[in-house]
């Protein structure tokens, strides 16, 4: 079996509009994605990030173009449960996933659905609330928790049906600061302990950096993909499609400007300190 876990080749989608011509969302897009890695998907709004991601367990199937999920054409109807099995969505809102007044009845739901035997469902359930360090919580009514809370629940449901692969569109656009380091502290742990393949569809810089690769979207297009240490130095690319870098990329690239040698790899808030600590302890004139 191919690492490869999801794939596209030249994805064309156009929603069909009766009246007037439809305006091409995505536009050629080709990427593999391998099994137990960590990717980012950043890009503005419009630029056609939701609609692929829409695209990886066949809600929206191509207007062009093929997609491959483990192998399997998503266009295939009846290998549409195993695309779903093997894929598993979180989106934005969870109110919209939670269906249940209880939650760990809530996490059962979709291995129910599935028919997974009662006792396997039990197992499922309680490690999947372990995972997202909820399960002291698995007898309380959803509605009663936290944002951040809520979308661990959301993330949950979906561990309990045991996909190889967790799309995540947007999980933390509603959340607060707080929710937002829950929930993606969730997907990392989720990713490094169980080895679950996670793609993180997003258009905060801090969130994209923490992935292993990062693909940058625009205009229906991949313009950009690698490590988010390589992709951030492209700040003139960036800025060219409407997007910013992270505040300590923009801050060394700044004093690049000004004339001072410094590296734009430093991502995270220790590695940007340490290369200031080091232009502390030298005499730094500006070119």
């Amino acid at each position: 079996m191919s690492d490869t876990i999801l794939k596209t080749e030249g994805l064309r989608f156009s929603y069909q509009e009766e009246t007037i011509p439809a305006p091409v969302v995505l536009d050629g897009v080709d990427l593999e994605i391998q099994a137990g890695s960590f990717v980012a998907v950043l890009g503005h709004n419009g630029s056609g990030k939701s609609t692929l991601a829409k695209h990886l367990n066949a809600i929206l199937l191509p207007t062009g173009g093929k997609v491959y999920v483990d192998g399997i054409d998503t266009a295939d109807e009846d290998r549409l449960l195993d695309i779903r099995r093997t894929i598993g969505m979180v989106f934005q809102n969870p109110d919209n996933q939670i269906v249940a007044n209880v939650v760990e009845e809530d996490v059962a739901f979709a291995p129910e659905n599935l028919g997974v035997p009662p006792e396997e469902i039990r197992r499922r359930v309680d490690d999947a609330l372990k995972a997202v360090g909820m399960y002291e919580y698995r007898e309380h009514a959803p509605h009663l928790l936290s944002g951040g809370q809520k979308q661990r629940i959301a993330i949950a449901g979906v561990i309990a049906m045991q996909p190889r692969c967790i799309v995540l569109d947007e999980p933390t656009a509603m959340l607060d600061p707080i929710g937002r380091s829950e929930v993606l502290k969730t997907i990392k742990e989720l990713n490094r302990a169980s080895g679950v393949t996670v793609v993180l569809i997003t258009h905060h810089m801090d969130e994209a950096a923490q992935a292993d690769r990062l693909v940058v979207m625009a205009k229906g297009k991949v313009v950009a993909d690698g490590t988010p240490k390589d992709v951030f130095q492209r700040v003139e690319e960036l800025r060219a499609v409407g997007l910013t870098v992270p505040e300590t990329t923009q801050l060394l690239w700044e004093l690049r400007q000004a004339g001072v040698d410094v590296p734009l790899d430093a991502l995270s808030d220790q590695e940007c300190a340490a290369v200031l600590a080091g232009l502390l302890n030298k005499d730094v004139t500006p070119a």
